[in-house]
């Protein structure tokens, strides 16, 4: 298996990115707490830009194709600011699948490779109601086998 090392900063990144999933979370399942939205927001802008680099952030967040959704994102996270953070939890919603909307593919297969929950993905009922669904992803979820190629790659 092919190993990769990761610096510092994605890795501070990373678990950036995952501790604004966390207050976000915290935040709707608290009856919608701005506080926490608010920090939740922050910590994975900032867990993002990170990640990926200021440079690529600003690319990804200002592409044609992801203007709606920037903005979308912008605005939800302006309402949750100022108090309205239903409604900004929506707005927010929807920029965030319009943003990463090419991301669940991927998202897709790293699922069924992992070995917490990767049974469930290759179970008959998942995988048919998959096809059904979005017959894309389930492209991307086939395992990919070269010839001559050890499975473990």
């Amino acid at each position: 298996m092919a190993s990769f090392e990761m610096s510092e900063l994605k890795k501070i990144g990373l678990g950036l990115t995952g501790f604004g999933v966390l207050f976000s979370f915290l935040g709707i399942i608290m009856l919608f707490d701005k506080g926490f939205l608010a920090i939740g927001n922050i910590l994975f802008v900032c867990g993002v830009s990170l990640t990926i680099g200021l440079q690529s952030t600003v690319q990804f967040f200002t592409k044609p194709k992801n203007h709606k959704g920037s903005i979308s994102f912008g605005i939800g996270f302006f309402l949750i600011l100022v108090g309205w953070p239903f409604f900004g939890i929506l707005a927010e919603a929807y920029g965030f699948v319009k943003l990463f909307r090419g991301f669940w593919p991927t998202a897709a297969v790293y699922l069924q490779k992992s070995p917490t929950f990767g049974w469930i993905f290759h179970h008959p009922l998942v995988t048919s109601v998959q096809r059904k669904t979005c017959p894309g992803v389930i492209v991307a979820l086939r395992p990919i086998t070269l010839k001559g190629m050890p499975d473990s790659l």
